[in-house]
């Protein structure tokens, strides 16, 4: 057995120890997407191998669709991460604030788009060229996701023993090594210094898998109240909304009202 294969085996180890622990855990009450996409990476892991072992030749048409997917579901778990943070002052939130955070999380996705189209190499063309593109702006829009709960942790009230934030730094580890990875790639040629590069990201994912094994194999502490200053901002922000909402209502119908010309 060579060192890719021992890699690819300690990594579905650790994805499948993960899953456990999510189960163990009681996880999908608070992070149900993050679950899911937990369950569906290990078993695209093992059909991808199934499918490279013996149908190599649909590896290429399984890892496209598997890609765009995998896509969907990262969306899915940032715009979770995202509503999850706010569990504390959800009750004050104006209605459709959960679409909200979803529609920002999209928003910083497209305007990412377009800067990850700088990183890819001019060579890749077709469904490669989209693949790369699509992987690049997921990596690059979990870092941010990673690096606003880091930075706003403390008025967010969270910290390492929440999981929001562990689940945002494992994503935002590997992502960090990927994004390298691909900055290297492209001031290379193949070589085997470019293969040790891949198997550098492999141990940078089974590093990932070690961390979120360690971090939800202890309890999760208790979630903290909000600082008084995104209190205040949050009940700013709500009343704004729910002002904006009575002086709709109370507008005359239609008919009625002045038009200004």
């Amino acid at each position: 057995m060579n060192f890719d294969s021992v890699i690819l085996w300690v990594a579905v180890a650790g994805e499948v120890l993960v899953c456990g622990l999510l189960m163990k855990r009681q996880m999908w009450r608070i992070l149900p997407f993050f679950c899911v996409y937990a369950v569906w990476t290990l078993v695209s892991d093992l059909v991808g191998d199934l499918i490279l072992q013996k149908f190599s030749n649909a590896y290429g048409i399984f890892y496209f669709y598997q890609t765009i997917a995998d896509s969907v579901f990262q969306l899915a778990v940032l715009g979770e991460l995202g509503w999850s943070v706010l569990r504390p002052v959800r009750q004050s939130l104006p209605r459709g604030s959960r679409a909200i955070v979803y529609a920002l999380i999209a928003l910083a996705g497209l305007a990412i788009w377009p800067l990850a189209a700088i990183a890819a190499p001019q060579s890749l063309i077709g469904k490669t060229a989209i693949l790369f593109h699509l992987q690049e702006t997921f990596s690059i829009l979990r870092v941010v996701c990673f690096l606003v709960l880091a930075c706003f942790s403390q008025l967010l009230s969270i910290g390492w023993r929440d999981r929001e934030l562990q689940v945002a730094t494992g994503l935002g580890f590997f992502s960090i090594a990927s994004l390298l990875v691909t900055v290297l790639h492209s001031h290379q040629v193949w070589s085997p210094q470019y293969h040790r590069l891949e198997q550098a990201l492999s141990v940078s994912y089974v590093c990932t898998m070690t961390y979120w094994a360690v971090s939800f194999a202890t309890k999760e502490q208790e979630r903290k109240e909000f600082s008084p200053q995104m209190q205040q901002l949050l009940v700013l922000m709500s009343g704004g909304a729910r002002t904006g909402r009575m002086a709709l209502s109370d507008l005359p119908p239609e008919p009625s009202r002045k038009r200004i010309k």
